[in-house]
């Protein structure tokens, strides 16, 4: 069946312009882009003058992030117009192995949303970590035999590339072979640093968040993902990028980004809205959040208005505004007036629904479990977080252990604790953390990237003790505590790092959980639980916690907390 889109003004990501112009389509396919009769078609759609732009693809996102199901993902990316996503299990992969990507494919498979994945390469992220799984190249290898495995996800172990670890080269020898793509993940790296990592085949990076490490990136040949998250906010750093030439180089992202922000915010269109803010070309910003994501994963007639490509249109007011009202994934109608029209949730395979939903093996902890081993007054490395960033800075500052476990609320130093939740090994990394501003209690999360063990940060042993217990107890969540009682909890009971509510359901856990950790008196500069999660991401500069102690990232090395 043949249906017209009349009198609609089309953006035109080859040449960045607003055509006034039909689009005539016959099943998943545009067919025609010209002025057409009624006769023309079985079915002609009057569009009155509203916009038809691509449907949107998120090039590099962490659907667990989202705390979201696949399908709980769907219907709010829908509504913003997001018809296809490249995402990278390796949150999952990190606490299920080969069964949570598994997962992630089965959960995703015939969704009314394009859904990509990256193999992941980094389970576990350094050699620091203590995961639920290993994976090596030869697990991720046959992932390569499905259409919709696009490439390798973000190269974290950019050491490895640089010392020429055999395992990690051969991962990427292996996408490369099997002629897919190989995403980036290299903070701050630059020279020839920077030349050999991108000379082994890593061809993207989202980890840029100034103009200085973005140009570099652009013109050594890399594509530049510009990221606008929930925690990491890199699109005023990286404004510059949405200019010529460097926008032909450039795609949008969102990484990592909380339910509650996706329905307040949007999704890529929130960033589309956000770049016209600064003063940029709403039409640049579309070409980077369409045609040059599916040009730079391979991935053929998708992104664009034009005769041969797949038919995934969202129809919106206007570009001023790009409130959208219709989206069409493949031809097929999926939002109407703003409303997701219904659609089958996939079926997951019963036992591969248990392995992922158990995945805590942790003893009851107790106070005594956060005493830190040292006496009286000493100087200390103190993990400082940066409001809209996920670096850490170190700070070297005076902890005295006798006065209330080394905790000072007055100047915003608090106790962290990362302990390991996978194989119950009684490990746990205690040290000490400002920026995060708590007056009182404590929050917990078994969200904690990339390993996802469970971490604490509090005012006091006896509240860290109890919102960790309430995290076990509901095998992963968030929780936030004081004065012995419970706040607020969150279940995440898919693999720790997933509710299985509805998104709005989700969304309002997700907005509860915040205030609760904001009536603790936690900074509004920072996202507490986002901004918590990076602190132990031992890939990201400068200072970071795990399951056994500090890591310095630039040394890529452990060091004592106390010095």
């Amino acid at each position: 069946m043949k249906t017209l889109f009349k009198n609609g003004n089309v953006v035109n990501v080859f040449t960045d312009t607003v055509e006034k112009v039909d689009v005539l389509i016959e099943g998943e396919k545009i067919i025609g882009l010209d002025h057409y009769e009624d006769g023309d078609a079985d079915k002609v759609v009057d569009l009155a003058g509203k916009l038809v732009c691509p449907g949107f693809i998120d090039g590099h996102i962490h659907i667990e992030s989202t705390m979201l199901t696949p399908a709980g993902m769907a219907e709010i990316c829908l509504l913003h117009g997001t018809t296809t996503i490249v995402a990278d299990p390796h949150e999952i992969a990190n606490v299920s192995g080969i069964d949570g990507i598994n997962y992630m494919l089965e959960a995703s498979e015939g969704l009314p949303m394009n859904v990509y994945i990256m193999a992941s390469s980094c389970v576990p992220a350094t050699m620091f970590d203590e995961t639920g799984a290993v994976l090596k190249g030869e697990d991720i290898l046959p992932l390569y035999n499905s259409d919709r495995v696009l490439g390798l996800a973000e190269m974290m172990n950019y050491p490895g590339v640089l010392t020429g670890d055999k395992e990690v080269l051969k991962k990427i020898e292996d996408a490369l072979c099997a002629g897919k793509v190989v995403d980036g993940h290299a903070p701050l790296l630059s020279g020839r640093d920077l030349d050999t990592y991108i000379s082994k085949g890593v061809s993207s990076d989202h980890e840029c968040s100034g103009r200085e490490e973005g140009m570099e990136r652009i013109r050594k040949g890399q594509w530049l993902m510009i990221r606008e998250g929930t925690a990491a906010k890199n699109l005023e750093g990286l404004a510059f990028a949405f200019d010529e030439p460097y926008s032909r180089r450039c795609l949008l992202v969102t990484d990592d980004k909380h339910p509650a922000d996706l329905i307040s915010e949007g999704h890529i269109d929130g960033i589309i809205k956000k770049a016209a803010g600064l003063g940029k070309s709403p039409i640049t910003a579309i070409r980077m959040a369409t045609i040059q994501a599916a040009e730079r994963f391979n991935i053929p007639y998708l992104g664009a208005i034009a005769p041969g490509y797949t038919a995934d249109m969202v129809i919106a007011d206007n570009l001023k505004e790009l409130n959208i009202i219709d989206v069409f994934i493949k031809g097929k109608k999926v939002v109407e007036s703003g409303k997701v029209l219904s659609y089958k949730i996939p079926t997951v395979d019963k036992a591969l629904l248990d392995k992922v939903c158990n995945s805590f093996n942790l003893r009851e902890l107790s106070p005594e479990s956060f005493a830190v081993q040292a006496l009286g007054k000493s100087m200390a490395r103190i993990i400082k977080v940066l409001p809209g960033q996920i670096i850490t800075e170190q700070e070297i500052d005076s902890i005295d252990i006798n006065k209330n476990s080394g905790i000072d609320i007055e100047r915003d130093i608090l106790k962290l604790a990362v302990i390991e939740r996978h194989c119950n090994t009684g490990h746990i990394g205690i040290g000490y953390i400002k920026g995060i501003g708590l007056k009182k209690g404590a929050i917990a999360s078994s969200v904690s990237h990339d390993s996802h063990n469970l971490i604490v940060i509090g005012t006091n042993d006896e509240d860290m003790a109890l919102a960790a217990n309430e995290i076990r107890k509901h095998r992963g969540g968030n929780a936030v505590v004081s004065d012995g009682k419970v706040l607020g909890i969150m279940p995440l009971p898919i693999a720790g790092l997933m509710s299985d509510k509805d998104v709005y359901e989700t969304a309002r856990l997700n907005a509860d959980i915040r205030k609760a950790a904001l009536s603790l008196g936690a900074n509004e500069g920072v996202e507490p639980f986002m901004n918590m999660a990076f602190v132990s991401l031992a890939v990201i500069p400068h200072l970071k916690m795990t399951t056994t102690g500090l890591v310095e990232v630039d040394e890529f090395k452990q060091v004592p907390l106390f010095v």
